[in-house]
């Protein structure tokens, strides 16, 4: 039986014996993740360029993960985050697959095999079908000597590593640093696809990453023509609230253009209530005059977390949304991004 490392007990008992072991355990890692980024070599290019040639836009392929273990466990998270950022992927285990599930690997997918040791039997005979129907392969192990490096068309050889493990026999430092390799593949592809936020807003939509990259145009209640006016710093208090209002929830202000139909400013109903306190002629003043002048204002396409924060700033609870040119499109109000629950 291997003999633990002198350096980390195998039994704690005090809290600051405890934390002592915990550090080391993370800078362990930690160096050996460092080891292993100095040791990669050309075949993550060529791995990310097969992966993005097999899944392209013009490609009906899938990346095909598999493994056994604590390496299944990670190819499993690393198959998750090819979906995520755009790239078709689902995880095969391969004993399911030596038992019926080999209908789910198609000749235009890639596969991506993990293994540490790179002699895994299941991973070995999955290799075997894959070669006969000539799936790319793409393996992440140890040695490029071992069975699962020879037989693969790509191996990303991670080198001899030590586990963290008091035992040096769990895996912990390797699964670390294969989970590290396969977010480089993933990103890598990420890059060449051009997945922008916009892209993993589309498919994060129930999550909290992707309500933050929704648009201010996307959440914003009230849109100019459809359930919002907008009226010239010319008119006079009581004719503005005097025009109809559109159906649908009310805005709590309104805003104001000039005669080039630009921002010219906003005008609140806590406007109005101190304004009213001060005298009754001001429902004779034009807009031009009572308004809030060059008001904060969002464009369109910023992001609702960017809205939000620009409220709670200034203290403010409606802002004007513009377009380019500074023509106002609609008013975002700070229901609307409460309601995304963005936290700031």
């Amino acid at each position: 039986m291997q003999t633990p490392s002198a350096d980390v007990p195998v039994h704690s008992s005090s809290p600051q014996q405890l934390l002592t072991d915990a550090q080391h355990v993370v800078r362990s890692e930690g160096h050996t993740l460092l080891q292993v980024a100095d040791r990669l070599d050309g075949a993550m290019p060529a791995a990310i360029e097969l992966i993005y040639r097999c899944t392209g836009t013009d490609s009906p392929g899938t990346v095909v993960v598999s493994g056994v273990g604590k390496s299944g466990l990670a190819g499993q998270r690393i198959s998750a985050s090819f979906a995520s950022t755009g790239t078709p992927s689902h995880f095969l285990h391969p004993v399911e697959a030596l038992h019926g599930d080999l209908g789910r690997v198609r000749a235009t997918d890639v596969a991506l095999l993990l293994s540490y040791g790179g002699e895994t039997d299941e991973l070995t005979r999955l290799m075997d079908h894959l070669k006969r129907v000539r799936v790319p392969t793409i393996a992440i192990t140890s040695r490029s000597d071992s069975t699962l490096g020879r037989l693969s068309d790509i191996c990303i050889a991670l080198g001899a590593i030590e586990e963290a493990c008091p035992l040096r026999l769990a895996p912990t430092t390797s699964i670390i640093c294969m989970n590290a390799v396969g977010d480089a593949l993933v990103l890598g592809v990420m890059s060449k696809r051009n997945f922008s936020a916009e892209d993993f807003a589309a498919f994060h939509p129930a999550g909290s990453l992707g309500r933050k990259l929704l648009r201010v145009r996307e959440v914003m209640s009230f849109k100019i023509g459809e359930n919002l006016a907008v009226v010239r710093d010319t008119v006079i208090l009581r004719q503005a609230m005097e025009m109809e209002e559109l159906p649908g929830r009310r805005a709590g202000a309104m805003i104001v253009i000039d005669g080039q139909g630009l921002l010219a400013g906003i005008f609140t109903d806590g406007d109005l209530r101190r304004k009213l306190r001060q005298s009754a002629g001001v429902l004779e003043l034009p807009m031009g005059e009572i308004m809030t002048a060059n008001p904060k204002r969002v464009d369109a396409e910023a992001l609702a977390s960017e809205a939000l924060a620009l409220m709670n700033k200034h203290r403010i609870d409606e802002l004007p949304v513009v377009d380019s040119r500074n023509q106002p499109v609609g008013l975002i109000d700070v229901q609307d991004v409460v309601s995304l629950r963005i936290v700031e």
